[in-house]
């Protein structure tokens, strides 16, 4: 490709990544989509400028997931022998849950059009969706005769519960943006052309917050889904006497009391 597969923009801290793919549908092979998509997750967790990132797709599609015509080149990734076929799954595909799992800002997916397989499991990494009512979403995988191998059951089971992500799972139907919205699949449901300014609108709430803080209550909601209650109640201690320390909630206090608004400097 000529142009970027991702794209990159970060103003008032708000990043914007967004695929950069549009006449193949963004998918995230066949391409170098998923090492620029690894290259700019990096760089919003390394910017303590930014608060919150917002994730979409160039063009009709969000994001159409796995290339179907480089599954029946005998020379892809896909047609290696089993152990060589994983370690690729390993080393490429399965980088991506983990990046966004682990970022420290808050992530919103502005589900543009279609969300396709490993695409409608890319949405489900991030911490919300807001959705075009242009948006579709599908779980595909059993209809090629394979498996969620991007963590996607992972996030769709702790999103859904078991019994939605099952029949998403298990049907590889495509819904439209109302039922996702039915099923509390997305945040809300907006009319396409207002689907970025809404999105912004959300970030721009999460963007006006302490910075510090806001990345501390995203590790803190990470701990929640993995550790028992005593430990966590250790993690959430320990991270408060820290934020009691910070010149951003010094501040918030003091224009608390002097009922104005605040000042966050990131500190």
């Amino acid at each position: 490709m000529s142009n970027p597969p991702v794209l990159l923009e970060i103003s008032d801290r708000i990043a914007t990544v967004t695929l950069n793919d549009p006449e193949r549908r963004n998918p995230i092979t066949g391409n170098d989509m998923i090492a620029a998509l690894l290259d700019a997750f990096a760089k919003v967790q390394a910017d303590p400028q930014v608060s919150v990132m917002i994730l979409t797709g160039a063009g009709p599609a969000f994001c159409a997931g796995g290339d179907i015509k480089e599954m029946n080149d005998p020379d892809s990734i896909f047609r290696k022998e089993p152990l060589a076929a994983a370690q690729s799954y390993v080393d490429g595909v399965q980088r991506l849950p983990l990046a966004l799992y682990n970022l420290d800002v808050p992530t919103i997916a502005a589900v543009n059009g279609a969300a396709v397989g490993a695409g409608c499991d890319l949405t489900m990494m991030c911490d919300m969706r807001v959705a075009s009512d242009k948006a579709r979403f599908g779980e595909v995988f059993l209809n090629l005769g394979i498996i969620p191998g991007d963590a996607g059951s992972w996030f769709m089971l702790r999103r859904l519960g078991h019994q939605k992500a099952a029949d998403l799972t298990f049907s590889g139907r495509m819904i439209d943006a109302a039922e996702a919205l039915e099923m509390g699949m997305v945040l809300e449901v907006v009319p396409h052309e207002k689907l970025m300014d809404r999105t912004r609108e959300r970030a721009t709430v999460i963007a006006s917050k302490p910075p510090r803080a806001v990345r501390i209550a995203k590790r803190l909601m990470r701990n929640a889904e993995r550790m028992d209650l005593p430990d966590f109640l250790n993690s959430a201690a320990a991270y408060q006497a820290l934020m009691h320390q910070t010149e951003d909630h010094h501040e918030a206090v003091a224009a608390f009391i002097e009922n104005r608004k605040p000042n966050f400097t990131g500190r």
